[in-house]
């Protein structure tokens, strides 16, 4: 029986020490040997300040009846599609104030042109020759690049809602012979003749483009939609991935270097309990890991530092609770009814003190904006778990360890 209890105790913790290789992967993100063999390190999401990118503020231009917050919604939800469509991976798109909005768009090759695009106003219409508008972009349903198949050409198919399919079926036949002259933002498109009435509800405009990458950016913003008002840049910013790179180093030197200090200091004071709760606080890194790989949550700087601060409070829970089990040895009870005790005696104080952190962390999520909510939401987590690692795993560890009957003496707890 103590044989097996001693594999079990063996077997776990090789398990432990293996899984220490993905625990920090937020901070870790930046070695070339976890990239190449950890999936878990590519698919956390690396944050502006840690991946390079772009910083915008783009404000609402017009007078102030016109600037209302439904139109501010809209042009947030516009732009939100395009940077959407545009395959920025995790951008931050928030309002600042009455008129302007804060975008953020990390890892993108070009932000120049990226910026650009977004802040098009991408008014479509289609002109019959006595320039009457007779469609816009609102009657549009799709709109995607391609090739024609015969001449190679690139081009932009369009696709009407069944309502503009009427529409243009109607112009169509009654415009015969003439022209229809397709316009974004007041530019000519395209001016083709009708040959005939179209009741297909398709439509296409050809000619113009150098690439199908051109097409594929103005048909984007044709099927985003037009912005509801005139906008301009205010400020763009762009940061290099070096000053990520470098604080990114930074940050996994500070957490080693703790990670280091945490283990010497919890093996030297704690002893067994201290190894216990250094395997406790692997598990813990792997889970919070595993919840902002589920969250597809964004990892900053500001994140990273939660990440540590949360870390160290899960070590201060564990040593509330391993000084009350130490004084629980002092007065004579056996070593499982002191854990029991000592956990029960130190939950009290642990609760409140990570309640009341917790309180912080919900109240600088929902009243703070980018990198404040980045860190309260890390910091918020961390807490979470680290009470189910601190209270749950390291208590079933102790116990696992003291029913195998291998540390009887009371040196092995420190006292």
């Amino acid at each position: 029986m103590q044989k097996n209890k001693m594999l079990q105790i063996a077997g776990l913790f090789v398990v432990i020490i293996l899984a220490l290789l993905v625990s920090f992967t937020p901070l870790f993100k930046s070695n070339e040997f976890l990239n190449k063999h950890l999936p878990l390190v590519k698919n956390i999401n690396l944050g502006l300040d840690l991946r390079g990118g772009v910083h915008v503020v783009i404000e609402a231009k017009g007078p102030p009846e016109e600037i209302t917050p439904d139109k501010m919604k809209q042009l947030r939800a516009v732009i939100e599609r395009r940077v959407d469509q545009f395959g920025v991976s995790e951008p931050v798109i928030q309002q600042q104030g009455s008129r302007r909005l804060i975008v953020e768009l990390a890892g993108i090759k070009n932000p120049e042109e990226a910026v650009r695009n977004i802040v098009k106003v991408a008014n479509l219409e289609f002109k019959t020759e006595d320039s009457k508008t007779v469609l816009t972009g609102a009657d549009l349903k799709d709109a995607r690049e391609a090739k024609d198949p015969a001449s190679n050409k690139v081009k932009v198919d369009l696709t009407f809602t069944p309502l503009g399919a009427r529409k243009f079926a109607e112009v169509t036949a009654a415009n015969v012979g003439k022209t229809i002259g397709i316009y974004l933002d007041g530019r000519l498109l395209t001016n083709p003749v009708v040959k005939e009435a179209i009741p297909s509800g398709r439509a296409e405009i050809s000619g113009g483009y150098e690439s199908l990458e051109e097409a594929h950016n103005e048909a984007i913003l044709l099927r985003s939609g037009a912005l509801p008002v005139k906008v301009g840049i205010e400020e763009m910013r762009t940061v290099g991935p070096s000053l990520g790179a470098d604080s990114l180093d930074k940050s996994q030197q500070a957490g080693l270097m703790g990670l280091i200090a945490i283990l010497i200091f919890m093996l030297m004071y704690y002893r067994l309990p201290g190894t216990v709760a250094v395997f406790a606080l692997i598990i813990y890194a792997i889970i919070v890991t595993l919840v902002f790989l589920g969250l597809k949550a964004t990892m900053t700087l500001p994140g990273i530092a939660a990440f540590l601060l949360s870390l160290g409070m899960a070590v201060d829970t564990n040593i509330i609770i391993f000084e009350r089990f130490k004084e629980e040895l002092r007065t004579g009870k056996s070593l499982r009814a002191a854990i029991d005790a000592g956990f029960k005696r130190g939950f009290a104080a642990v609760f409140d003190a990570q309640v009341t952190t917790l309180i912080a962390a919900i109240i600088l999520y929902f009243f703070g904006t980018g990198p404040v909510r980045g860190f309260a939401l890390t910091l918020g987590i961390g807490i979470l778990v680290s009470l189910f690692t601190a209270v749950t795993m390291t208590r079933w560890l102790l116990h696992l360890v003291v029913d195998s009957g291998l540390f009887k003496n009371l040196k092995y707890y420190g006292t």
